[in-house]
């Protein structure tokens, strides 16, 4: 058994990854049109109809912007907390809104869903794990900084998508004005590249086969950059960089994969290793 997962976008133009087993499949944020969703779930054969719900970290629109229309389409409940809703103007169909608590398993078919808080400039910010029997994917990104929660669930996961979100360096010379510098590092905006790898290096499981790289800035980081940083440290991980720009391919999870020798390719248009 495995679960199958990929990224269809994630950046600040839209985010939303794509968790699921043979039967069933959730969402985690749905901030690129419906009509995107669906073309690139057809280009990497994922049948619409395999997904059964929808799980909001928190209001920004970039998490949000194709949630309406995807979800009354389709008739797909939304998990998603009061205040996210009601701070994201949200006009979701009362039959399809499900409240959730942090810490709180919600089933969807074999899937179990977990959310728990994370550092960042929203109203009520989660982020989640899902599992299915042995199998757990995380996806922690929007996160200004490591917690206690973020590195308790990072060491149980056979896969994950990662926020590595800018440089630095890149940062401090580029174009932002000082108070957005100031919002993407100050502690409840995004993970740096190096936050990121300390916390790989740190804290990644023995039987973490994939890290997916994620929410990269287009304006303060770079694909190569960062696949740079990580290679050294990747041992038999394989990394990869999800895209803002076209969707990641599928990677099957199982708790019995042994990941290949560590190899720089393209994977759909990305960088990988």
């Amino acid at each position: 058994m495995s679960l199958q997962i990929t990224s269809l976008n994630s950046g600040s133009n839209g985010n939303c990854y794509y968790v699921g087993n043979a039967k069933e499949a959730v969402l985690i944020d749905a901030g690129i049109s419906c009509r995107e969703t669906e073309r690139r779930m057809k280009r990497l054969g994922l049948r619409m109809d395999s997904v059964k719900a929808i799980f909001i970290s928190h209001e920004h629109s970039d998490h949000i912007r194709g949630l309406e229309v995807l979800s009354r389409k389709y008739s797909l409940p939304v998990y998603i907390t009061e205040n996210t809703m009601h701070h994201g103007n949200l006009n979701l169909d009362a039959l399809y809104v499900r409240r959730f608590d942090e810490y709180a398993p919600i089933s969807v078919g074999d899937l179990s869903v977990t959310a728990f808080p994370k550092f960042h400039d929203a109203i009520e910010p989660r982020s989640f794990m899902i599992s299915c029997q042995d199998i757990r994917i995380g996806v922690f990104t929007d996160i200004g900084a490591p917690c206690d929660h973020l590195i308790r669930h990072f060491q149980q996961c056979h896969a994950a998508f990662l926020e590595a979100n800018y440089d630095e360096q890149m940062l401090e010379k580029g174009r932002y004005p000082f108070y957005l510098k100031k919002r993407i590092r100050g502690g409840k905006g995004h993970l740096s590249n190096t936050q990121a790898l300390e916390l790989f290096k740190a804290h990644k499981p023995p039987f973490m086969s994939h890290l997916l790289l994620s929410h990269l800035s287009r304006d303060n980081n770079n694909p190569e950059l960062v696949l740079e940083l990580f290679r050294p440290h990747a041992g038999r991980t394989q990394v990869i960089v999800a895209s803002r720009d076209v969707e990641t391919a599928v990677y099957h999870i199982s708790s019995n994969y042994q990941p290949p020798a560590p190899k720089v390719e393209y994977v759909q248009g990305q960088l990988a290793f």
